[in-house]
């Protein structure tokens, strides 16, 4: 896991926030789809906030998007920041 990766999460209403801090490498997406997995219990729309990334890897993006969890949630995902395009699997939104 990338040593400086971290997610800061709270809930506004049914939704629930994520915000990413640090680099997104491998290790950080598996523990972006272990958090959505856990926190995605009765959660109208999870908002992945992207603008405190310092760097995107390739193999954290490829990771990221071709999870079967995450392939199952993406209809429920929007994502904001500099690299919200850029993580958001098919079928979520990028704001």
């Amino acid at each position: 896991m990338s040593s400086n990766f971290k997610i800061f999460s709270h809930r506004n209403s049914d939704n629930l926030h994520l915000k990413l801090v640090g680099d997104f490498d491998g290790s950080s997406a598996f523990e972006l789809i272990h958090t959505l997995e856990k926190h995605n219990v009765n959660t109208g729309r999870v908002f992945i906030h992207t603008c405190s990334l310092s760097s995107v890897h390739p193999f954290g993006l490829n990771v990221f998007q071709r999870n079967a969890s995450i392939k199952k949630l993406s209809q429920s995902l929007a994502f904001t920041g500099e690299y919200g395009a850029a993580i958001a699997p098919q079928g979520s939104y990028a704001l």
